[in-house]
């Protein structure tokens, strides 16, 4: 079966004995979109990734990755895509330029091209002027840039980055992202796992998996301001730890933490809440600086539809 779609999932299940890594997933991914997951460690985001590369074969569902059926053309399958796992596939004590080459012969690039090529991801990579260094010596922003470099080598048109970033400092990670953003630009498709909140940002579109399941799939934009998340409230107030104390027994609150240097509030009518919340610190002779209704965060988000999904079971 082919189709237009870079990825298109049909109720994909992943199993291991009794557990259920994947559970009944279904999405689809368009060309050129950075398509991102976003989950804590555990919620099956590197098993569906394995799965639509070829390494794991499902259990039930179906899916298509650049029309490639994930059961019957693996092989094909790996030779359309570009993966890059949060542990990287780089050879330590090879050079920088050494590992591209090593890769350039992996995927059967010509030899004649090899040298054109190789200029041209140093450069993409910015990894010029160490093309000499071994790669064991590089710090981690450097071997991710190299990684990401080696995985596109064979130009594919869909790139699969699982975790790309985990362990790399914020500077690294933005640099890394304006380069997803230009291959993206460039028409390739990216598919992306993170557990980073700010990475999810960053995506055109996310989907929300805890559990082995896809709990909500949109446009960043659109997920905060889902009504369904009630509303929120940020609180500055002199004393954050009394606060909370205070406030936490309230049956106006839904949910409440530290955020920012003060306290996020989840509550189901912003106006009755602060009323409450207004008398309470006062009778607790705790000085308010502010409250009032905010936007949701990422991490708003994603904390609170799981905490909804959690409420159902």
């Amino acid at each position: 079966m082919t189709s237009a779609r870079s990825v298109r999932v049909e109720g994909l299940v992943k199993q291991f004995g009794d557990f259920v890594a994947v559970d009944h997933v279904s999405f689809h991914v368009e060309p050129g979109e950075i398509f991102g997951f976003l989950g804590s460690n555990g919620a099956g985001k590197s098993t569906t990734i394995r799965m639509l590369c070829g390494l794991l074969r499902p259990t039930e569902g179906q899916a298509w990755v650049q029309g490639l059926d994930v059961y019957t053309q693996t092989e094909e399958i790996k030779q359309n895509i570009g993966y890059m796992s949060q542990r990287f596939s780089l050879y330590d004590e090879l050079t920088v330029q050494e590992n591209i080459s090593f890769f350039a012969g992996i995927y059967g690039i010509p030899r004649r091209t090899r040298p054109q090529l190789l200029e041209e991801i140093l450069q993409k990579a910015g990894l010029q002027e160490k093309r000499d260094t071994v790669t064991a010596l590089l710090p981690g922003g450097w071997k991710q840039r190299l990684a990401l470099g080696c995985a596109i080598l064979h130009k594919p048109p869909i790139l699969f980055l699982d975790e790309p970033t985990s362990g790399v400092d914020p500077t690294a990670r933005r640099q890394f992202w304006e380069w997803i953003y230009n291959l993206s630009e460039e028409g390739h498709t990216v598919f992306v796992t993170t557990h980073y909140m700010d990475e999810a940002e960053y995506c055109h579109r996310l989907a929300l998996m805890h559990a082995g399941r896809i709990i909500a799939l949109d446009t960043p934009k659109a997920l905060r301001r889902n009504p369904q998340l009630h509303h929120f409230l940020q609180l500055d107030t002199a004393d954050v730890l009394a606060s909370l104390d205070t406030l936490d027994p309230l049956p106006e609150i839904l949910n409440i933490a530290p955020f920012g240097g003060g306290l996020r509030i989840r509550v189901l009518d912003p106006a009755g809440a602060e009323s409450a919340i207004g008398q309470a610190l006062q009778g607790a002779g705790i000085q308010v600086g502010s409250l009032q209704e905010v936007e949701p965060s990422m991490e708003d988000v994603f904390t609170s539809l799981i905490q909804e999904e959690e409420h159902k079971s």
